[in-house]
């Protein structure tokens, strides 16, 4: 069994303490209520702080947290402000589309689900969210590396597993696929992930116009496609959905 590291749970104590109780702690404080010699708590505090996560009062001399767990928290709460947003327009598109539609974020190399409406018809179907789809392939995360440079690095640096004949791993070919992507607007991804499934995904941009998520919808091919391209509709529909959420999420016009 791997052991913990000692120095990265007195920290993560560390920032617990700092987080309940009193706005602001002593050095002698936080050293006693964790058991710690005032030396040992001092190192902690003082990496914590070069980090951001903590800051230390110029008149009194206590510490806080800091500014970088904010940025971090609102990073984690603006998925759940992008799946918000997004209730009323994804619940639209799935109902004018007829397919199922995703809501996808860059995490840890892939596209993590945080929201997926079912296709509305009575065929048994899986919950997906939680789940966790390549960027290379998927055309949730073809949009995601399209227009976010961390998605793109994570999708290049990593292998890029061949899941049928259609997918695309050649770097130059990859990048050319991107090149289209933000030409076009939206990614699609017809059986380069799943045999005889289609998908099709466009961007959703924050107030500071930044990516933020990407929104799509997937289905068989035999419905999302017309003479082996994928239906302009579907399309326009996806689109028209990205640009209702980024729109509610401030970002205006694209």
């Amino acid at each position: 069994m791997a052991r913990n590291i000692q120095s990265l749970e007195r920290a993560a104590a560390m920032l617990r303490l700092l987080a309940g109780g009193e706005r602001r702690l002593g050095l002698s404080d936080i050293a006693s209520s964790l058991g710690l010699a005032k030396g040992t708590a001092h190192g902690i505090l003082r990496t914590l702080q070069q980090e951001g996560f903590v800051e230390q009062d110029d008149a009194s001399g206590r510490y806080q947290l800091g500014a970088e767990l904010l940025r971090l928290g609102t990073t984690y709460l603006d998925v759940h402000e992008l799946r918000a947003r997004a209730l009323v327009w994804t619940d639209d598109l799935a109902r004018s589309s007829g397919e199922s539609v995703y809501l996808g974020v860059l995490h840890q190399q892939g596209v993590l689900i945080v929201h997926h409406v079912f296709r509305p018809d009575d065929s048994r179907q899986v919950l997906e969210i939680g789940a966790m789809q390549p960027l290379h392939c998927t055309a949730l995360g073809k949009v995601l590396s399209a227009y976010d440079p961390v998605a793109h690095s994570e999708a290049l640096e990593t292998e890029r597993k061949a899941f049928t004949d259609r997918t695309v791993c050649d770097a130059e070919d990859f990048e050319h696929l991107l090149d289209l992507t933000r030409a076009r607007g939206y990614a699609a991804d017809v059986e380069e992930t799943w045999e005889g499934v289609a998908s099709v995904a466009a961007p959703i941009h924050d107030r500071r116009r930044m990516p933020v998520g990407a929104v799509g919808i997937t289905g068989a091919v035999e419905r999302m496609c017309r003479d082996g391209e994928l239906r302009p509709e579907l399309i326009a529909a996806v689109r028209d959905c990205a640009r209702a959420v980024s729109r509610d999420l401030g970002a205006g016009r694209f």
